[in-house]
């Protein structure tokens, strides 16, 4: 098959440019900029344009497909040209759901958790030898690429995004899958420039789980009342497993995960991981790993990448980096590292960057969630608001918002990376949270001053 995608740096996009590539396809691209790492992985694989920007005469009517990223407008060249030709064009999710219609699609939805609980499926079903294709949303230990598509695998296990399909296509990525076995992790108002009320976000979830195929099932977290309700009130004819969060113990910074051959050291830690474990043993199961089978894999799991990564050690100070941006996964992080170090000084850095975390309603939900930190910092910078043309954000509606009084606030990138750099480290874990770059810090200049 010949494909070309348009907006093929995108991180989703050139994973599975280079899927399709290794399967055997004909593959070709175009965008107007591409960032490392994609920019390297497909020049590796000689599927790097040859000049950045947007070429009509490149769509022509032998493609069997055009593949459309969001990062493309709905006016963009290529695919009006393909619309003219009518060359067949997909979003990413409607293509991999092309690539899986005659598998049993395993989708792990939620607001959170679910990149992690993908990562401990594919880790254990990694550990066991079993072959599954699969799309997920960060690099894996032991994974070459974040999709593999193949013709003869049974199963193919995909991260559900609730996120917007294409430019031309605004319905949910999880709406086209129809899953056979799902997973629901949580829900938890996220994604505001697109879902403007809770009500409206909360429906798409409901959508997802009708989307399951009959005598399909959904194992779902009954420790979230949304989720719970959403689950419950669905009549669709499916199988409903609910899980909760296992027990554990701490002990001398290492989390001990109760289970019927005793307690077993595990390397991720929080009862928001604990959690996530639960849910990925019940998909597992379903998938013919036996609990035994399940514990015995999972023991090695050291997370996915971005999610409680740590970053630097020393004997006197230890930092982690963290995705966490939505007010209930800040919480959670928070809260799990001071659990796993409770005689350390904790210092949580947080840094606003999603249009989410600008919208005055959406920065209500903060409050408290920095509240386990000792010390405590909040990061954004005013062009970046700006830039999303949303209105202003003051210092004194975040302070507000978080209900902290000793809060830090920084929205200058110098002087937040001298805040940074300015801690003693003795005796204390440093937590960076973000979807962003905190500015441009230099994490490996980080890591230098503290394992110097």
């Amino acid at each position: 098959m010949k494909i070309h995608f348009i907006a093929i740096g995108g991180s989703a996009m050139h994973n599975l440019a280079l899927a399709l590539e290794q399967k055997g396809y004909t593959v070709t691209g175009s965008d107007d900029v591409i960032f490392e790492p994609s920019k390297s992985r497909l020049a590796a694989k000689e599927l790097l344009p040859d000049e950045f920007g947007w070429f009509p005469e490149k769509i022509t009517a032998d493609l069997d497909a055009v593949i459309l990223g969001m990062h493309a407008k709905p006016d963009n060249a290529e695919l009006l040209k393909a619309q003219k030709l009518d060359v067949k064009i997909y979003s990413y999710p409607e293509f991999l759901y092309e690539q899986s219609k005659n598998k049993t699609r395993v989708v792990i939805g939620g607001s959170h958790g679910k990149t992690t609980i993908t990562s401990m499926i594919l880790h254990v079903l990694n550990y066991h030898d079993r072959d599954v294709d699969y799309m997920v949303g960060a690099q894996l230990e032991g994974f070459d690429n974040m999709v593999h598509l193949t013709e003869t695998n049974d199963f193919i296990v995909l991260e559900g995004d609730e996120y917007l399909s294409s430019p031309i296509d605004r319905r949910p990525k999880f709406h086209l899958y129809r899953p056979n076995i799902a997973l629901l992790s949580g829900i938890a108002w996220d994604h505001i420039n697109v879902f403007p009320t809770f009500e409206n976000y909360v429906a798409q979830f409901r959508i997802f789980v009708d989307s399951i195929v009959n005598g399909g099932s959904i194992t779902y977290n009954e420790e979230d009342p949304e989720v719970t309700k959403v689950v419950e009130a669905s009549e669709n004819s499916i199988r409903k497993l609910p899980y909760r969060t296992p027990e554990y113990s701490v002990v001398d910074g290492q989390t001990l995960l109760d289970t019927p051959e005793g307690p077993m050291p595990i390397a991720v830690f929080g009862e928001h991981n604990l959690n996530n474990l639960a849910g990925a043993k019940w998909v597992c199961q379903n998938m013919g790993v036996d609990e035994e089978g399940f514990y015995e894999a999972i023991a090695s799991f050291k997370g996915a990448a971005k999610r409680l990564e740590k970053i630097a050690e020393s004997s006197s100070c230890i930092v982690y980096k963290d995705f966490a941006h939505a007010p209930s996964k800040v919480a959670a992080t928070t809260k799990a590292v001071k659990e796993q170090y409770p005689d350390r000084k904790l210092i949580a850095c947080l840094e606003l960057h999603t249009y989410s975390s600008f919208n005055p309603e959406f920065l209500k939900g903060y409050k408290g969630t920095l509240n386990a930190a000792d010390m405590a910092a909040v990061f954004y910078l005013p062009e970046s608001v700006a830039i999303k043309n949303l209105a202003p954000v003051s210092p004194g509606q975040i302070s507000e918002a978080f209900k902290r009084n000793d809060l830090k606030i920084f929205t200058d990138a110098t002087t937040f990376k001298d805040f940074v750099f300015g801690q003693g480290f003795d005796d204390s874990v440093l937590l960076l949270m973000s979807s962003g770059n905190y500015g441009g810090l230099d994490l490996a200049e980080l890591r230098r001053n503290v394992e110097d």
